[in-house]
């Protein structure tokens, strides 16, 4: 197999021991950075005459950047990558640079589904606060609706219907694997209107929630984002979350703005659930798999 000359993570990239020794396999020279740039400059010179880059979600990496860079052949992005259009890397670039950039999906959906079943049962029994309804209730026979059924989507829908819920779901066309199940494929207003508690799950910088969908989605009424962004316009949002509403988001990301985190409506751990211990080993796997396979070819 063919090796990198140099390798290096300009920031803290959430591999395991395991996977960090065998990187030492794939190149001459290894370095992985313990912290996180704090300017373009900084990472340039850390990058230096690396051919391979090794880049997680707090740092992102432009053309520019990459231009003064010219023996970077290989960006890894060990976070997810859903589009040229939400990627923290600059792919346009790359594609036009002969640069490959590979990324990874699907490495902490676990944790995530554990966060929303968690916090729905503690509203739904009153554990910490009091009871959605005037008497503790079961996530059975409870109205959920999925706002993007990929991967996270689908397994959260899974865990309400194991709980007993009715479940519904809007996505760009109807799915068969999931009409089997017996869920029901929507219009995202009918679906909203139809639901008490929404689960949007979508890719980074999607929003598909305006003044209309807030709108039919009405009043004491849950939402869960999952994503890494906002789906919603934040106007039409604020003024549903005045009403007798809650939202949950695991990180400020997926909030949006940080002076809603005293919303007495908004629940924001300001954590990301999917950041597990065992979410590191499958990120790790599917890191070295994307170098491996490179390397291959």
């Amino acid at each position: 197999m063919n090796k990198f000359n140099k390798i290096v993570a300009i920031e803290p990239v959430s591999l395991i021991p395991q996977a960090e020794q065998k990187l030492k396999e794939l190149a001459d020279t290894v370095i992985i950075y313990d912290n996180i740039p704090t300017s373009s400059e900084e990472k340039i010179a850390r990058i230096a005459d690396a051919d391979a880059v090794l880049i997680s979600y707090t740092s992102s990496l432009s053309g520019d950047e990459m231009a003064q860079c010219p023996n970077i052949r290989y960006v890894g992005m060990c976070c997810s990558l859903y589009s040229p259009e939400s990627a923290n890397v600059d792919i346009r670039y790359a594609e036009a640079n002969g640069i490959t950039v590979t990324g990874i999906r699907d490495y902490g959906d676990e944790g995530v589904v554990e966060y929303v079943v968690s916090e729905l049962v503690r509203l739904m029994h009153g554990f910490g606060e009091p009871s959605w309804e005037e008497m503790p209730r079961e996530i059975t026979g409870l109205r959920v609706g999925i706002v993007g059924l990929g991967k996270s989507g689908g397994m959260i829908a899974d865990a309400m219907k194991f709980f007993g819920a009715e479940i519904a779901y809007f996505a760009r066309s109807e799915k068969s694997h999931a009409t089997e199940k017996g869920y029901r494929f929507m219009p995202l207003t009918e679906m909203l209107e139809w639901c008490d508690v929404a689960f949007c799950c979508l890719n980074k910088n999607t929003v598909l929630l305006h003044e209309e969908e807030f709108r039919r989605f009405g009043n004491r009424k849950i939402l869960f984002n999952t994503g890494l962004s906002p789906a919603w316009d934040e106007e039409p949002f604020k003024k549903w979350l005045d009403g007798d509403n809650r939202c949950y988001c695991d990180t400020l990301g997926a909030l949006g703005s940080s002076d809603l985190l005293s919303h007495p409506n908004v629940r924001c751990m300001n954590v990301s659930t999917g950041r597990t211990s065992q979410a590191f080993v499958r990120l790790s796997e599917k890191v070295l798999n994307n170098i491996t396979t490179y390397l291959a070819k």
